[in-house]
């Protein structure tokens, strides 16, 4: 820790573990009781439970004492405002679509941003009770031992992440074209369903890289940083840092990072 702000946000960090900790327990919990008639569709292939909703209440409310100046964004619109400085940005169950299933993997995704830089990101991994997590000026760790993107330095020798985006008619052709690329030029693509679990993976080795259209800031906030800090790399489609605004978002090791990200965007186009 370098100064007396990485020290603040180090003990910000650990208060956030253990929030998305005792929350991923009441997730846990519910799960062994859930039902699928419990759920609610919110757009095509987009669905929401009473879960998700409480777990996002149970975080808010924790999250407000820490910095009660702080604002909220929200996917399931719990709290919706912007703070003048500081602002979280929560996914309170990422993969639900596997959660409801009685699938795996599932996972808290929590950020925290100043500024608009990001400066803590915890994501708990629910079903393998993996807590993974960084803040500004730390490594990245996960339960506590550091952790570091892989060393793969070519996409043949890669296995690449992905996922199939709630829109994704919207660009269905191209999408079947990256799929089919590297299914034929690298060593697997996996789809887990949590894109916040893929981007803890490729922080940790798991994965090298992952990519994907049609992201919501809560989807990758706290991946981003958490894979920064593990020596990684991130950018959107056209290579540049606009993956809040327009929901493209590539992630890798430094050394596939260049060819990962020409093949993307080669394939995708602008």
């Amino acid at each position: 820790m370098n100064n007396i702000n990485d020290n603040y946000y180090y003990g910000i960090t650990q208060k956030v573990i253990k929030l998305a900790s005792d929350v991923a327990a009441y997730i846990d919990k519910e799960s062994l009781s859930f039902s699928i008639e419990k759920v609610e569709t919110k757009n095509r292939n987009d669905f929401v439970s009473y879960v998700d909703k409480q777990a996002e209440k149970l975080l808010v409310n924790g999250l407000s004492s820490l910095i009660p100046e702080a604002g909220f964004i929200t996917e399931e619109g719990t709290a919706q405002e912007y703070g003048e400085n500081y602002c979280w940005i929560i996914d309170p169950l990422d993969g639900t679509s596997n959660f409801i299933h009685g699938s795996t993997p599932y996972a808290i995704s929590i950020a925290l941003t100043f500024k608009k830089e990001l400066v803590v990101g915890v994501i708990h991994e629910i079903t393998r009770n993996e807590s993974f997590y960084a803040w500004k000026g730390s490594k990245a760790y996960l339960n506590g031992n550091e952790i570091k993107v892989s060393k793969t330095n070519k996409v043949s020798n890669s296995l690449i992440a992905t996922g199939r985006p709630h829109n994704y008619i919207e660009h269905y052709t191209k999408l079947l074209g990256l799929m089919d690329y590297f299914l034929q030029n690298s060593h697997g693509v996996r789809q887990s369903g949590s894109a916040a679990t893929d981007l803890a993976y490729v922080a940790c080795g798991r994965y090298d890289g992952r990519y994907e259209f049609g992201l919501k800031p809560w989807d990758i906030a706290a991946g981003i940083l958490i894979i920064q800090q593990a020596g990684g790399k991130v950018c959107d489609f056209s290579g540049n840092d606009n993956y809040f605004e327009n929901g493209t978002f590539i992630a890798s090791n430094t050394e596939l990072y260049d060819e990962l990200k020409s093949n993307v965007k080669y394939i995708f186009g602008n």
